[in-house]
């Protein structure tokens, strides 16, 4: 049986926020509860983070009826057979994770609700002295870069090498456009604990953030010549771009940067191939829907829709877990955030902020319920 925590009394019916429409979504009272898969856990929620993705998936490929919301912090209400016989996880315990919101396929897990449906072997335990509105802003960061990082781009030694860290190492230079982004921050801090040699771009007001986060040198995406900067620095060495904003700048400005041999060019979005084509035969290309870690057929519209991926379901389990080393050691930085009133209503607010004011350099997040 399902171990359950008895004081909870998790309820069948919840409040979440759910599409209903392109671009429309509702504060409904009667949403379910999630189904407790024998791998997953039930998480009251205490915060959630919202990300770009959250309204773009709105806008573009709303599911209806389904829950919004990729980010979340709280605490374990109940956990599967198979979440429970692992033994990592025990109901009460504080943790922050990432759940596919509005998915077509598994419409009721959400991270907009008052309660989460989540694979267990996605979500981080955190410690008492990481709140849970600092922790919300963990989960889609730490599955984006690592996947970018360690999968997509290939980087030497893989995630091996987080594990068994050692900033000693005199790694290969890795730039991150986007630095002061929440995956940015996030790519920058696990390269420097993997004993690589980050560097970022991103905006003069940010570079403090940017360098905090352990980039060697960040450059301002501004100036017309930031790709020659790149190159200099790097001694026209640099192999691997990990592209975190994926519009036509950026990737032009990477190009650039990566050194006369070459290297791999790595996006969190599609990106143009007019602009890949100038260096075709040294700079390999791609770009990567993170989505595949949970296992699901991702239905999403065009080139975002992908096959489940066994592989890559297995390669998010490990990532997951090899974070989990650096928080128990006290090596993870949480990425700032803005604690924002209202809670649901604030939520809806906030989604429609995200069209016209994206946050810079910190994520918004939402207080669900005081745990």
């Amino acid at each position: 049986m399902p171990s359950v925590d008895p004081i909870a009394q998790v309820p069948r019916h919840q409040t979440a926020i759910v599409a209903t429409g392109p671009g429309q979504l509702s504060i409904q009272h009667d949403a379910p509860v999630p189904a407790l898969a024998p791998d997953m856990i039930l998480v009251r929620a205490a915060s959630v983070a919202l990300n770009p993705v959250d309204i773009k998936s709105l806008d573009y490929s709303a599911a209806l009826g389904a829950i919004m919301g990729f980010d979340f912090a709280g605490t374990v209400a109940a956990l599967g057979d198979e979440a429970a016989k692992d033994g990592r996880l025990s109901v009460g315990d504080r943790v922050a994770g990432v759940v596919y919101g509005m998915d077509k396929l598994q419409p009721d897990v959400g991270a907009f609700a008052q309660y989460i449906g989540a694979l267990a072997d996605l979500v981080l335990k955190i410690p008492e002295t990481l709140s849970f509105e600092d922790a919300a802003a963990l989960g889609l960061a730490t599955a984006t870069a690592a996947y970018g990082l360690f999968k997509e781009l290939a980087l030497p030694g893989s995630l091996d090498r987080l594990v068994s860290s050692d900033e000693a190492q005199d790694g290969d230079f890795v730039l991150v456009a986007g630095g002061a982004t929440a995956t940015g921050t996030r790519a920058i801090e696990l390269l420097k604990t993997a004993g690589f040699r980050p560097v970022a771009t991103s905006s003069p007001s940010n570079f403090e953030l940017v360098k905090k986060f352990g980039a060697e040198k960040v450059f301002d995406y501004h100036d017309e010549d930031c790709a020659e900067q790149i190159r200099a620095y790097t001694g026209n060495e640099l192999e691997f771009a990990l592209d975190c904003v994926a519009e036509a700048e950026t990737t032009q400005m990477c190009y650039g940067a990566i050194g006369r041999a070459g290297g791999r060019y790595v996006a969190v979005e599609p990106f143009r191939d007019s602009i890949a084509q100038g260096r075709s035969h040294t700079v390999e290309p791609s770009w990567f829907n993170v989505m595949t870690i949970w296992g699901r057929k991702v239905e999403l519209g065009g080139e975002y829709a992908r096959e489940a991926s066994a592989e890559d379901r297995a390669f998010g389990a490990r990532s997951f877990a090899a974070v989990q080393t650096l928080v128990d050691r006290g090596l993870v930085t949480t990425h700032p955030v803005k604690v924002m009133p209202g809670s649901f209503e604030g939520i809806a607010k906030g989604l429609a902020q995200l069209r016209s004011q994206p946050p810079s350099g910190y994520k918004l997040v939402y207080r669900i319920a005081e745990l």
